[in-house]
């Protein structure tokens, strides 16, 4: 699989989705269409260079298969990115994009009836997987949705669009924390309590092929919990994470990340090519290779996203925080390179595993 890249992307259109969030979409040149085609689901990268430091953040792809690249921008308090994005940027402007990324894809997942769990801007990645497996004529979706108002509603007007598309086939459920329902179940926050009730009530597990899950790390938690005590395989869960409250551990600067006490030997396998570094033991391994090799790949540096994810061939590594790799994919040995310090004297790492 060819290494993801960055190329400048014009931008096609800014659609408004509320207040605080847009949609943006990309005018992908001719001789770059292979290259952003994507799956249901993946997300895109964007970077830019902020007083000479580089900043990555990924965004998901709402758009069904087939169609142009288009990602959901919610504005964050003091976001580098969102704020711009929300706020000033116009078709005609240019954002260098990451090819696209991302394992949150139906794929040739079995089943017909596939229930999303989504809340705020987790909905972006659900609303291009449920309109792509709804192409499918004898496939159902049951899509749980939690936002605060119903003027927060990202893609309120395309889920509706959806909805009308597939009236037999689309249960959709609005749950709003502080605007009454007419019905009291969908009035409150989309907790552990609220799930449970909506399983036993709306949506039984037994009756679900696929569960999606999309959104900050509690209602991911609360939602895998009730579906394992509910019998649920997990196989049968698909996860993505949005938002930790913990903030993560702070990054280093390559220039803070310079050998003056105990290192370890640490070997980059990357394209093909393997470089040797002597890295500290209290630094991260990405923050400390990128001094020497730049191209390493990464995006949140939060340990969420598992862009920089890579293969322990030789030696031991500890990871500060996971949020980003399943419990298979430890045992097989990968690691998140932005939160893996070294644990041994060598240690080969390899992204091309």
């Amino acid at each position: 699989m060819p290494r993801p890249v960055f190329h400048p992307l014009p931008v096609a259109r800014v659609d408004r989705l509320c207040e605080d969030a847009v949609a943006v979409t990309f005018a992908v040149p001719e001789d770059l269409a292979g290259e952003y085609d994507f799956r249901a689901g993946q997300y895109l990268t964007l970077r830019q260079d902020v007083d000479g430091r580089e900043e990555r953040r990924s965004y998901s792809i709402c758009a069904p298969v087939g169609a142009a690249p288009r990602i959901g921008v919610r504005r964050v308090e003091g976001g580098l990115f969102s704020t711009r994005i929300v706020d000033s940027l116009k078709p005609g402007d240019t954002l260098e994009v990451l090819t696209p990324q991302g394992n949150f894809t139906p794929g040739r997942v079995p089943g017909r009836h596939h229930c999303f769990i989504a809340a705020g801007s987790g909905i972006t990645p659900v609303l291009s997987i449920a309109a792509t497996v709804l192409t499918e004529p004898d496939t159902r979706v049951t899509l749980l949705y939690g936002n605060r108002r119903s003027d927060t509603v990202m893609f309120a007007e395309e889920l509706a669009d959806l909805k009308d598309r597939h009236p037999a086939r689309l249960h959709l459920i609005h749950v709003l924390s502080r605007e009454p329902s007419e019905v009291d179940l969908f009035s409150g926050r989309l907790d552990a309590e609220r799930l449970a009730a909506l399983f036993d009530r709306v949506v039984p597990a037994a009756e679900v092929d696929q569960w999606w899950l999309c959104g900050p790390f509690g209602l991911i938690q609360d939602a895998n919990a009730l579906l394992a005590e509910r019998g649920v395989p997990p196989e049968n869960v698909h996860r993505e994470l949005f938002y930790v409250a913990e903030p993560p551990p702070e990054p280093k600067r390559p220039d803070d990340t310079l050998a003056d006490g105990p290192t370890a030997a640490v070997t980059i396998q990357l394209d093909g090519r393997a470089t040797t570094l002597a890295l500290p033991f209290d630094a991260p391994i990405l923050d400390a290779a990128q001094r020497v090799r730049a191209d390493l790949p990464f995006a949140c540096k939060g340990g969420v996203c598992g862009t920089c994810r890579a293969k322990v061939t030789a030696g031991r590594v500890a990871m500060r925080r996971n949020y980003a790799l399943e419990r298979d994919e430890v045992a097989a040995g990968f690691v998140l390179t932005c939160q893996g310090l070294p644990a041994t004297d060598t240690v080969t790492i390899d992204y091309d595993a």
